[in-house]
C-alpha cells in the first residue's frame, strides 16, 4: 500500500509554483469582479460570497495538487561527494573568542 502511495508525485519545481500562484490569483480576482458586479445588478451580497467561494473552489482544485504542468522544469542538483574517496571536506577550526573584560 505505501508503495503506490510513494509512487504519486508531490513536487512541484519553481516555475511550476510561479505559474501555480499566478493561476490562483486571476482566478480569484476574476471570480471577485464577476461576483461583484452580478451581486450589484441583482442587488444580493449572498450570490456575489457563493462566486467567489466557487472561483476559490476551482483555483484551488486547478493549483493544489501537483499536477504534470507544474513539473516540466526540474532542477539539475549537483551529484554528492563521497566521503570515501578521501574527499572529505574538513569543518573549519573556529577561532576561541578572547573573553571581555567589562569594566
Amino acid at each position: 500500500m505505501q508503495s503506490i502511495f510513494s509512487s504519486i508525485p508531490t513536487h512541484m519545481d519553481y516555475k511550476g509554483q510561479k505559474l501555480a500562484e499566478q493561476i490562483f490569483q486571476g482566478i480569484i480576482l476574476v471570480s471577485a469582479v464577476i461576483g461583484f458586479i452580478y451581486g450589484l445588478i441583482i442587488e444580493q451580497f449572498g450570490w456575489t460570497v457563493y462566486i467567489v467561494l466557487g472561483g476559490f473552489a476551482i483555483s484551488c482544485l486547478l493549483t493544489l495538487p501537483p499536477w504534470p504542468v507544474y513539473r516540466r522544469n526540474p532542477l539539475a542538483w549537483q551529484p554528492v561527494l563521497a566521503e570515501s574517496q578521501g574527499e572529505a571536506r574538513e569543518k573549519p577550526q573556529e577561532n576561541p573568542k578572547k573573553p571581555r573584560k567589562h569594566k
